[in-house]
């Protein structure tokens, strides 16, 4: 289990004073960063197999998109060991500022690249070049931001308040999918063209509101007594190497839940049914309105019953779903249809997110959670960016039923990832906290060993 470097650490108990403005700063960042990343998820099953890889297969086309959708998700990992790397080393501030700046560049360039019919075989290098920078950015990007707000955070409500960058995600979708839906009008390349140019807007907003944050209590009092590490990644992998593939599975299931659905399923339906395209997106931008207050709500749960009940509960959901889903979505009737993401992504996919920001940063202490949460989360994903191109593959050749049994068996991983996770905010912990804070008579006292209060076997 991972210890503090320290008996004690000092942090103040209710939080900084900027907490909430550090939350809702990183979560705005957070909503820039995947508006940019996952509008490619969205641009892959709509429009990226013509335009980029023309083949007279449209399955084999579509599936050569995933792939490159798949690809930016191989360089988070080296993008989430450089974040926390730094991010441990130097502060969680500027490699905030300097992820997103990546990310927006990447992402504009996509909307100005030439196509297949223009270029031939150098336009799909191009596209891959500049996802994995994509991919790069949003690696060093979700550490720093949640981590940072985590802790801002009062004590007792770690969860509330690591849930806010976490709703970035959803909203930022929500807003790439009114971009495409807005765009689709458009015809021809400029469909797909728009939502990426268009994020130019949202990273200027983005940087200045990132300019504004402040460095974490945590970071700059661990920096302040020499805890800070000469090498915090090579650390992290040392000591708590059993940790990162536990926050490794627990990611999965939601990570691969999520674009099996936006992606593959999306791209399914729209492929049985070319008129349900209007009717999925619509279903994708619903789920995302409702995931907004479902990770906020599971977030704030988690501070009350802890952070693994909820877990378990949207891992057996997930196995109970699995069939059910396509079932539902075959025949292409749009009320089904966004029932369906509703449930998936609003519901089952948005409760995993809310708990992830309090439970990764209670794994690991102040001078390696950045590199320890980055690394678990990123390597994750790269292996989730790929779960379209699995599904697709198993759905070629059994059916729909192939793309059930895969969804069905990363809510296996999910609950065996939940079962062997210890609960780092079980009652214990919080009886714990209840106390110190009762004796408390100022607002910064000592703060229990490990970033939590006693840890639980």
């Amino acid at each position: 289990m991972p210890q503090s470097s320290s008996l004690t650490e000092t942090s103040p108990a209710l939080g900084s004073p900027g907490k909430l403005k550090t939350a809702i700063a990183a979560g705005a960042g957070t909503l820039v960063e995947n508006y940019d990343f996952l509008a490619f998820g969205t641009a892959s099953a709509l429009y990226f197999g013509a335009a980029f890889f023309p083949s007279a297969d449209p399955t084999m086309g579509t599936l050569l998109a995933f792939l490159t959708f798949g690809v930016g998700f191989l360089a988070r990992p080296l993008g989430g060991a450089l974040g926390g790397y730094f991010g441990d080393k130097y502060g969680r501030k500027p490699v905030l500022f300097t992820a997103l700046l990546v990310m927006g560049a990447a992402t504009f360039l996509i909307g100005l690249l030439p196509t297949y019919a223009q270029i031939g075989i150098l336009a799909p290098i191009i596209l891959v070049v500049v996802r994995l920078i994509q991919g790069l950015a949003y690696g060093a990007e979700w550490g720093g931001a949640v981590m940072m707000t985590f802790e801002h955070a009062p004590w007792k409500s770690k969860g509330k308040y690591s849930a806010i960058p976490q709703a970035g995600s959803p909203a930022g979708i929500a807003l790439a999918t009114v971009a495409f839906l807005a765009s689709a009008q458009l015809g021809n390349d400029w469909a797909w063209r728009v939502p990426f140019l268009a994020s130019a807007v949202l990273v200027i907003l983005g940087l200045y509101v990132r300019l504004r944050l402040e460095e974490s209590p945590d970071f700059e009092r661990a920096k302040s007594s020499g805890e800070i590490l000469k090498n915090p990644v090579a650390e992290v992998l040392r000591k708590d190497w059993r940790t990162i593939l536990r926050v490794i599975s627990l990611r999965l299931v939601e990570s691969c839940g999520y674009y099996v659905i936006s992606t593959f399923l999306l791209s399914r339906v729209t492929a049985a049914h070319p008129e349900a395209k209007g009717s999925t997106l619509i279903a994708l931008l619903i789920a995302c309105l409702i995931a907004i207050p479902t990770i906020l709500a599971a977030g704030a749960i988690t501070d009350r019953i802890g952070r693994k009940p909820l877990y378990i509960i949207g891992s057996l959901a997930t196995i109970v779903f699995a069939f059910p889903m396509f079932q539902m979505t075959n025949s292409g009737d749009p009320l089904m249809i966004i029932i369906v993401f509703g449930i998936g992504i609003g519901l089952i996919w948005s409760t995993f997110a809310g708990v992830q920001g309090s439970w990764f940063g209670e794994l690991f202490p102040t001078n390696t959670r950045n590199s320890g949460a980055s690394l678990g989360y990123q390597l994750a994903a790269s292996i989730a960016g790929f779960s379209p191109f699995l599904a697709g593959s198993l759905a070629a050749v059994f059916g729909w039923v192939g793309g059930s049994m895969f969804y069905m068996l990363i809510g296996v991983i999910g609950l065996t990832g939940a079962v062997v996770t210890r609960e780092t905010w079980g009652k214990r912990e919080r009886s714990a906290i209840r106390e110190i804070l009762d004796a408390a008579e100022t607002n910064v006292v000592p703060r229990p060993k490990a970033s939590t209060a006693t840890r639980s076997k």
